[in-house]
């Protein structure tokens, strides 16, 4: 039976099922959904901050803080192909590298350290847009990618906030990304990063 990111039968799964296997035993998706929510909001607010370097494990920590009370895999790999729609995720067998090349750019531009607001926009859509086609976790990749994307937004000494980003609004920015047209990206951005930090009274 294919799921959502139409990977089919995988040992992810409850058997005959679409529902994710869960440390608390939850067999139907919307109570799982809301269960991941609720979970994953409380695990948020105690990812600290870390200056850079970040990396592929970086964001895997990030992963397992977030969901470590819900997935055995938290914080792995994933180990099956996806896809959503017409957008296919990168292989996994071919995940590691990619993250490497992408984090390995963003270290080569510094962080995006001693950007301005409109060229960090541009730059945090470009990166942002590249990890999402890796897709690295099974389940919950938007949101620790968001926790990691705060870091990078502001070490680089901005405030960032996603309030006001309509749900839709963000699915269309991550499509038209997938298929490099990195506007809509941006445009989300735009919106979410804020005012230098230090300029604050």
């Amino acid at each position: 039976m294919p799921d959502k990111y139409g990977v089919g039968e995988d040992a992810y799964c409850y058997p005959g099922s679409t529902v994710l296997r869960n440390k608390l035993n939850i067999r139907d998706e919307p109570t799982l959904g809301e269960a991941e929510q609720q979970l994953s909001a409380i695990a948020a607010s105690n990812v600290e901050f870390t200056p850079p370097p970040y990396s592929l494990a970086y964001l895997q920590n990030i992963h397992r803080a977030l969901f470590a009370d819900l997935f055995e895999w938290a914080g792995q790999l994933r180990t099956v192909g996806m896809a959503k729609q017409d957008t296919r995720f990168c292989q996994p067998e071919y995940m590691e590298k990619e993250a490497d090349k992408i984090f390995a750019r963003m270290a080569a531009a510094n962080w995006f350290e001693g950007m301005g607001r409109a060229e960090l926009i541009v730059a945090v859509a470009d990166a942002y847009s590249d990890i999402n086609a890796i897709h690295p976790f099974r389940e919950g990749n938007g949101r620790a990618q968001r926790i990691l994307f705060e870091h990078l937004i502001m070490n680089a000494g901005f405030e960032i906030s996603w309030w006001g980003i309509e749900k839709d609004e963000w699915i269309s920015a991550n499509i038209a990304a997938y298929n490099c047209v990195l506007e809509p990206m941006e445009t989300v951005f735009k919106k979410c990063i804020g005012q230098p930090i230090q300029s604050r009274p």
